[in-house]
């Protein structure tokens, strides 16, 4: 599981850590972190020119020592001090190695982005973006995060530094994980401090957890002991959301799957949509008792019907789409799956405010509707009526196309019906989702229903994970 702390509980881990160990040795462990870094995105470290853009904190001190690593291993190091006050030994170490200060320096190889570190605001100063404004095109190493952004709340307010690789320590930040900041961080390295560190409400599940999540058939297993899930999405505007749904509920994790067709959804001329449907997946039956429902995709004016009816069998149901206009607070066992445009109309609020903010958004939703939210993106995030979150990281750009949010509903509907409560089928559906999609992807385009055929295929290969 990756974990992400707040700037208080790494605070607060540091300072135990600390008191343990001889003075400067913390900031020591991330310097030769952070340099090694720098060397393997160099390729080699000597003749290379490194800029560190150093600001008041601990970051800068970080730079810093890191910039006299790199110095003694051949770098032409050069140091913007953009504070009146910078870690003075740091500075020191800096200048013994061989480092200059500079006002106006020349192209480096790469930026250290030594400017603001967690505890700073999020923004940055009109000095940090000038010296900033002429660094276009040279690889940027953020120290902790990119200076300027959110890192409790991986929102953005204003200029912030966009990284080529961030450098964390200790454990990784809400801003790592979440986005927009996350879109500012690339990739990720963490160094390991040996920091002692509580539980913590932001989480990504990685390969190995969803292994284990994954409800698997007992030996005596037969279809109904596997769960059944029941599906009523689609319309006759909407066929395809039905086929769709009904692909993702029927990739093997539940017994059996139960599709219910809106009255009257066949139009003159074409077949309904269950006989579509039938066609598609014969495996696939009709009404009948069911441990879990998939409600809403492509329902059009029949959803708030359909979702009555299924919320009368007090199982748990998962909402998308059109559906989600007619959720009440408390009405059940309920996993929401909104883009940011629903989310927004189900807070009475604009897009735009939803994609700024998030994490803060889907928790908001959780704890009003009191269900678990899936709040769709490029990170997906999954929040709790208490506030916990997981943080989708798998997926691809690829993954943005018609109808994989119906195959995404239809795969959190079988996990529940296999078993899995609903923050767990919401954010194990969700990581499913996004990998198979790499998989059936492999670098080029894709539509939903190659999501669908993946899953088997994803499956069995974490079963070897």
């Amino acid at each position: 599981m990756r974990q992400a702390h707040t700037v208080a509980q790494v605070r607060a881990a540091e300072a135990e850590l600390l008191a343990r160990l001889p003075e400067g040795a913390l900031m020591q462990r991330a310097a030769h972190g952070l340099a090694t870094a720098v060397v393997d995105l160099l390729g080699g470290a000597y003749g290379a020119r490194v800029l560190l853009l150093v600001g008041s904190g601990d970051n800068g001190g970080d730079a810093l020592h890191a910039g006299a690593l790199l110095a003694r291993r051949g770098c032409r190091v050069e140091a913007r001090l953009l504070s009146p006050r910078v870690h003075e030994g740091g500075l020191a170490a800096l200048r013994r190695a061989g480092g200059r200060l500079v006002d106006a320096p020349g192209r480096p190889d790469v930026v250290v982005d030594g400017i603001v570190g967690i505890g700073g605001r999020p923004g940055l100063r009109p000095e940090a973006e000038q010296a900033l404004a002429g660094l276009e095109g040279v690889p940027v190493v953020a120290v902790d995060v990119p200076s300027g952004v959110g890192v409790d709340t991986g929102e953005l307010a204003g200029p912030h530094v966009r990284a080529d690789l961030t450098v964390t320590f200790g454990t990784h930040k809400p801003a790592h994980l979440v986005d927009p900041a996350a879109q500012a961080c690339g990739p990720v390295h963490l160094v390991d401090l040996g920091l002692d560190l509580p539980p913590t409400d932001v989480e990504a599940l990685q390969a190995g957890d969803v292994a284990g999540l994954l409800p698997r058939p007992a030996p005596d297993a037969h279809k109904y002991t596997r769960g059944v899930v029941g599906v009523r999405a689609g319309s006759a505007q909407y066929p395809g959301a039905a086929l769709l749904s009904v692909a993702g509920a029927a990739c093997g994790l539940a017994g059996m799957v139960r599709f219910v067709p809106s009255t009257g959804s066949g139009r003159a001329g074409e077949p309904a949509v269950a006989d579509r449907v039938r066609e598609v997946h014969p495996e696939v039956v009709g009404a009948g008792r069911v441990q879990a429902w998939v409600v809403g995709s492509g329902g059009g004016d029949a959803a708030g019907d359909a979702l009555a009816e299924a919320l009368r069998d007090e199982v748990p149901t998962v909402v998308d789409a059109d559906a989600l206009r007619h959720v009440r607070p408390g009405a059940g066992r309920l996993v929401l799956t909104p883009h940011a445009g629903e989310l927004a109309a189900v807070l009475e609020c604009e897009r735009a405010e939803v994609e700024a903010a998030p994490l803060a958004s889907a928790r908001r939703a959780a704890a009003e509707l009191r269900a678990v939210v899936l709040l769709k993106g490029r990170r997906s995030v999954t929040a709790r009526p208490d506030g916990r979150v997981r943080v989708t990281t798998s997926g691809t750009p690829w993954l943005a196309t018609a109808g994989s949010g119906d195959v995404l509903g239809g795969l959190v509907g079988a996990l529940l019906a296999a078993g899995l409560d609903p923050f767990d089928a919401a954010s194990v559906g969700s990581w499913l989702h996004g990998a198979a999609a790499t998989l059936a992807s492999g670098g080029g385009p894709i539509v939903a229903g190659d999501v669908a055929r993946a899953l088997p295929a994803l499956v069995r290969s974490l079963s070897t994970t």
